[in-house]
């Protein structure tokens, strides 16, 4: 019973924790006028919590794995406590800041459940489950648009002090409904570390994260104003579109998920970014208001398939490392909704417009989708190598020559030689002596006339013990028809 209980209780703890990570930024229209807060650094006490609730994510996700989830969604939960209390008696900008120091765990516990849940389901479900766990993203747009309502009532310092009660649900919550027996895996961290860093897939996902998640942030961020200010919609409009954006973007996220299940994820995100860099295009070019709100629910549907997508993957390519990969993934995830709204605000400072930051990012969508593709190429390829070296049968490749060009470890096993000791020289050094030439004469020709032969033959290891083989010989042709090169399959049959 309690394990199932684990996904709907991680996902109202990443509900409750992004709720209490956007607390500031959410009230500061509140905030701002009772505590003066200079210009220069209004950007900052907002930035503080996102920035260090991505780079926590990293040791969150790692502790997950050796103590469990129940016992860090509780810890983190505790402490998020004093900063709650702190900002809500807070009178000065230092006390802003030092309460949003702390006040970016509510963001970093989402690496805890991407690395606990996988481990009550099978592999082809991890893309769903961590979708709906995904959902808890919702948790900011809860607080964006309660908190200031609550705000206008009692006070933004009493508002703030009603999350105190949220937390301390959640802890009872954990303490009796959080699995105690977690299964735990207890890798050093300097190992999990090494065997991740040396990955390109990481740092490749933790890009394509980075552009989906931070896409998503900064359209959240900037589409109220952006509507109001360049179509001229009412407040309450814009907010209801954009609402509209972050509903679609955060619903389609466990349908990303889903997908990724079912079909090659990598497939997946070739049409994700795709869309991107397309919808992205019609965007620069500013276009009337129907096309606008097709490619901004382009983006919103692109990005929640893609983040579901991307914790699909994770899992599959670090199985034992999920910790920190799930860490390093989601932080650069995190730093993507801190440095494009940025972007964003220093380009329209400048020229007074959104388009050169909408066809940036249409060229960075690009230049993903050929990432992509190429990492989907190179893991086909990686899929026939490591058929070709873990078959039991012997494997030799030549050219249309005849001379050696590759064989697998099989090949080693059986005949004595390294790949070093054959590469470049003729199969000729494995006969026996025990055929007739007609006997080869009439196996190449049979090759070249039916493009392949099989049959037994005898040959000769390196230590000179003749044994009888079965052999399979098929010729590699081009577009044209010709032969290119030549592969030998072989095994031992002397017992037989």
């Amino acid at each position: 019973m309690i394990k199932k209980l684990q996904l709907p209780l991680q996902t109202l703890n990443l509900i409750t924790g992004f709720m209490v990570w956007v607390i500031i930024s959410s009230l500061m229209p509140f905030i701002s006028e009772d505590i003066s807060i200079p210009q220069g650094k209004l950007a900052m006490v907002t930035a503080i919590p996102v920035v260090l609730g991505s780079i926590l994510r990293i040791p969150l996700g790692y502790y997950a794995n050796i103590l469990g989830a129940r016992i860090i969604f509780m810890s983190s939960f505790i402490l998020l406590l004093f900063p709650v209390y702190f900002i809500s008696e807070a009178s000065s900008v230092t006390h802003l800041m030092i309460g949003g120091v702390f006040l970016g765990i509510g963001g970093a516990v989402f690496s805890v459940g991407v690395t606990s849940l996988p481990k009550y389901f099978p592999k082809e479900k991890h893309g769903l489950v961590n979708g709906i766990y995904g959902i808890g993203n919702i948790g900011t747009a809860v607080t964006t648009f309660s908190a200031p309502m609550v705000a206008a009532q009692i006070g933004w310092a009493s508002a703030i002090k009603l999350y105190l009660i949220l937390l301390l649900v959640f802890i009872a919550l954990n303490f009796f409904f959080g699995d105690r027996h977690e299964p735990k895996l207890k890798t050093p961290i300097i190992e999990q570390i090494k065997g991740v860093s040396r990955n390109e897939k990481l740092w490749l996902f933790s890009l394509f994260y980075f552009i989906t998640f931070g896409s998503f942030v900064a359209f959240t961020i900037y589409l109220p104003n952006f509507l109001v200010s360049n179509f001229g919609l009412e407040k309450v409009d814009a907010g209801m579109r954009t609402a509209g954006f972050i509903a679609v973007a955060t619903f389609f996220r466990p349908i990303g998920g889903w997908l990724g299940d079912k079909f090659q994820p990598l497939f997946l995100l070739i049409g994700t970014f795709s869309i991107y860099t397309v919808a992205a295009i019609i965007l620069a070019f500013m276009p009337d208001m129907g096309l606008y709100t097709a490619g901004c629910l382009a983006i919103a549907v692109s990005a929640g398939i893609g983040n579901g997508v991307i914790f699909k993957l994770v899992p599959l390519y670090f199985n034992k490392q999920a910790g920190i990969a799930n860490g390093i993934v989601s932080m650069m995830g995190g730093l993507g909704g801190f440095f494009p709204p940025i972007m964003l605000s220093v380009i329209y400072s400048a020229t007074g417009q959104y388009s050169i930051g909408f066809m940036l990012l249409s060229q960075v969508a690009l230049a993903s989708l050929v990432l992509v593709v190429w990492l989907y190429f190179q893991d086909r390829l990686a899929l026939t190598a490591e058929v070709f070296n873990s078959t039991g049968q012997g494997i030799l490749v030549t050219d249309i020559s005849g001379l050696i060009k590759s064989v697998n470890p099989a090949f080693t096993k059986l005949t004595g030689y390294t790949e070093e000791e054959v590469l470049g020289r003729q199969p000729s050094i494995l006969k026996s002596g025990r055929q007739s030439k007609d006997f080869y004469l009439g196996m190449w020709r049979e090759i070249r006339e039916k493009g392949m032969w099989q049959g037994e033959i005898w040959n000769k290891r390196k230590n000179g013990e003749e044994y009888l083989q079965w052999l399979n010989i098929s010729a590699v042709k081009d577009e044209t028809g010709e032969d290119v090169r030549y592969v030998g399959t072989f095994s031992d049959i002397t017992q037989k």
